[in-house]
């Protein structure tokens, strides 16, 4: 039986051509027949793509409650938000995003309270249709001066340009093939480091994304820029540069793709000119992360301060003199250890009421949850811990000038939107930073609960369930998400998303899986390359959970992924596909044997593996969620979700894995694409944002029998809610 008998006769899907294309790489026959569908700019394939937003459209028009989904989605989001500041001279300088603003500006003030406060960056006004975004910025050593990127249509394949602080006018730039580049400022605003890709004019068949460190002094050509480091190495090498606020020191660290291992170098910029810097290894060499964090001191106090998991997977603090770096990790001297119960994530170095005695601000992890901690970094002792708001994330760390006692973090948890907060090295206390967004009015309707289970092989793996109770008090509609992949951490913060979806009734799962960096280095690398079907394993089990525990039933469980998310439910469907009733997987990896020829996916071998390497390949196909797509079978309703700025995940992946599906489901369930133009993988603007949440919700929704989320005047009618 072919899948056109067994296909549901009342949903014709766009024709799309089966070819037979059958590689047979390392000797393992690897079939792909939409390979024609990689070209975006095909006749056949810009027609398929035509008529499935054709389809899509249609769909989308019937979906039931959209409108109600979409305002609750616009109100939640629509909240104030800042982001810490970074100090410069006598400014401060911090993005800010009013309720209701479509993108963050840049604000700046002079220091101290009262000062009023001005934008000086703000992409509507560089852009009035939206689709420009603001990548990164970094103001001068004295604050007169700042370097911004920008890049549009959701590219990310930023303009470097630099403005007068004071007068808002351009004084250089702009310089292309920089993409989120950190940048290093000398002392006097003369000059800066930063990272540029190679002209792929210039360089033939070198790799899109092949970097180089460069120095560009203000008013000259960036042809002219000095190349000062990344000649001869890994093309797939991502660096980043920092120059130490007294612009002696500068750090830089070079990471293959994005795999945890890093290279890092310091070079004293008095011992030589600007241009040829005398770059010596801390580390090299090693799968450790090193990152630098500061240069404190002078003569015998002078130490290099260092965040490491080498010797340590859930991370320490080191510190070494710099005239000691030669000597390698043996010339380290460690002042904050390795916590057995906890990650840690983030470093700051401050001046305490003791000068001789500097102070570290820790953040950790435990079980997910963030802690900040206080260490006298002198003698290597705890000496407090720093209250937090609840039960949540911090991040978005800043510090002061060389010397300051001030620091700046953000906080966030499920119901909290991000506040920032400053802290006191001389108190060791901390408060609401006083320029920080007023406060948001409370959310009810949502609990959280932490939950611990044992996925396929016994690994404890823990779960935040958010629901209108915080407890499976009946099976409710049930929507399951994750990540498990680069090291990254699932913790809770504030999402108007899953507000949207507990509020009307449903349950919300947020998942930290093997992959991720839930639990340190090693937790990463068992969910990464050899290791990656732990992560999938790992997500069944958390749907089995939800399922037994009673939070939910069979028929009511949905899941929903982006980007490495896309391909973990990607998996999801292909292995288990009657688990679930309902997938939406966005902006998603899929074809794993491919993977590396687009978008970023030469940096990724790292993380994944390489189809080049015969034992790599036959891990990969054994997921590969493409490649498992069988015909005939029973998937769920399927939303596909694409852009065409997207340059680190191609649309390639959606495309080929949507065809595949459509030719195989015999399911009643839709499968769609939602192909959007003019943004990317990442930022972009609010209302764009919440339009293609609330499209997902609403689908995901309309499959698990959730309804659409009720007006304030049915709640105040009403009692309890109404899944």
């Amino acid at each position: 039986m072919t899948a056109d008998e067994v296909r549901p006769t009342r949903r014709r899907y766009p024709q799309a051509e089966r070819q037979d294309v059958v590689e047979e790489p390392h000797g393992l026959r690897v079939p792909d027949p939409y390979r024609w569908l990689e070209d975006a700019e095909s006749a056949a394939t810009r027609r398929w793509s035509a008529e499935q937003e054709a389809l899509y459209a249609a769909e989308r028009a019937a979906l039931p409650g959209l409108e109600r989904w979409a305002a609750e989605v616009a109100a939640l989001d629509a909240v104030d938000r800042a982001r810490s500041p970074e100090v410069r001279g006598d400014r401060v300088f911090w993005l800010r995003q009013d309720a209701g603003q479509e993108h963050p500006v840049l604000v700046v003030a002079e220091a101290g309270e009262g000062a009023a406060e001005r934008v000086l960056l703000d992409p509507l006004v560089l852009d009035p249709s939206g689709r420009t975004v603001l990548d990164a910025w970094e103001p001068s050593v004295e604050g007169g001066l700042l370097a911004f990127q920008v890049s549009r249509d959701g590219t990310e394949d930023s303009l470097l340009h630099v403005i007068d602080v004071v007068t808002g006018k351009l004084v250089d730039g702009p310089v292309d093939r920089v993409r989120k580049s950190s940048v290093g400022w000398l002392p006097g605003g003369e000059a800066f480091y930063y990272v540029r890709r190679l002209d792929p004019r210039l360089n033939p068949g070198e790799e899109r994304y092949h970097r180089r460190v460069c120095l560009h002094r203000i008013g000259t050509v960036p042809e002219a820029d000095a190349v000062v480091f990344g000649e001869g190495r890994d093309r797939t090498q991502f660096y980043s540069v920092s120059v130490t606020a007294d612009g002696r020191w500068l750090g830089v660290t070079a990471t293959l793709g994005t795999g945890r291992g890093t290279d890092l170098y310091l070079a004293d910029l008095t011992a030589g000119p600007w241009d040829r810097p005398l770059l010596r290894p801390v580390q090299e060499g090693r799968e450790a992360a090193t990152r630098l964090h500061a240069v404190s001191g002078t003569g015998p106090l002078d130490r290099v301060w260092l965040r490491t998991d080498r010797g340590a997977p859930r991370g320490r603090v080191v510190a070494c003199r710099p005239a000691e770096l030669h000597l390698g990790p043996e010339a380290w001297h460690e002042v904050i250890p390795e916590r057995p119960d906890a990650v840690l994530t983030h470093l700051v170095v401050l001046t305490g009421p003791d000068p001789a005695h500097p102070l570290g601000l820790a953040a950790w992890t435990r079980d997910t949850v963030a802690e900040v901690t206080v260490h006298d970094l002198a003698e290597g002792r705890q000496v407090a811990t720093v209250p937090l708001p609840g039960t949540g994330a911090v991040g978005d760390f800043s510090a002061g000038p060389p010397g300051s006692h001030e620091a700046w973090f953000a906080y966030t948890d499920f119901v909290t939107p991000p506040r920032v907060l400053r802290f006191d090295a001389r108190t060791c206390r901390v408060a609401r930073w006083e320029r920080d967004a007023p406060d948001a009015p409370v959310v009810g309707g949502a609990v959280t609960r932490q939950v611990a289970f044992p996925s396929a092989d016994g690994t404890t793996v823990r779960m935040f369930v958010i629901s209108p109770t915080g407890r499976p008090d009946r099976p409710r509609p049930a929507l399951l998400t994750g990540y498990g992949g680069f090291g990254r951490t699932m913790s809770p913060r504030y999402r108007a998303q899953v507000l949207a979806w507990v509020r009307a009734g449903g349950v919300f799962a947020w998942a930290g899986l093997r992959g991720g960096g839930e639990e340190g280095e090693a937790w990463h690398r068992a969910g990464s390359g050899e290791n990656k079907q732990n992560t999938f394993d790992d997500f069944a089990a958390a749907a089995d959970l939800l399922t037994t525990a009673g939070w939910t039933a069979p028929g009511r469980l949905a899941i929903m992924g982006g980007s490495n998310g896309g391909l973990l439910v990607g998996a999801a469907l292909t292995q288990r596909p009657g688990t679930y009733a309902a997938v939406v997987c966005m902006a998603p990896l899929l074809d794993m044997v491919r993977y590396e020829l687009s978008g970023l996916g030469p940096s990724w071998t790292p993380e994944y593996g390489s189809a080049r390497d015969p034992d790599q390949l036959r891990t990969l196909l054994g997921y590969s969620p493409y490649h498992r797509v069988t015909p005939g079978t029973a998937y769920p309703a399927v939303l596909l979700t694409a852009a065409d700025g997207d340059t680190r995940t191609d649309p390639l992946h959606a495309r080929k894995m949507c065809a595949a599906l459509q030719h195989a489901t015999s399911g009643a369930g839709p499968v769609l694409l939602r192909l959007e133009h003019g943004v990317g993988h990442g930022d972009r603007a609010a209302s764009r944002a919440v339009a293609l949440q609330a499209e997902c919700l609403a689908f995901l929704a309309h499959h698990v029998g959730l309804p659409a989320p009720r007006t304030e005047a049915e709640v105040e009618e009403g009692e309890g809610d109404h899944a």
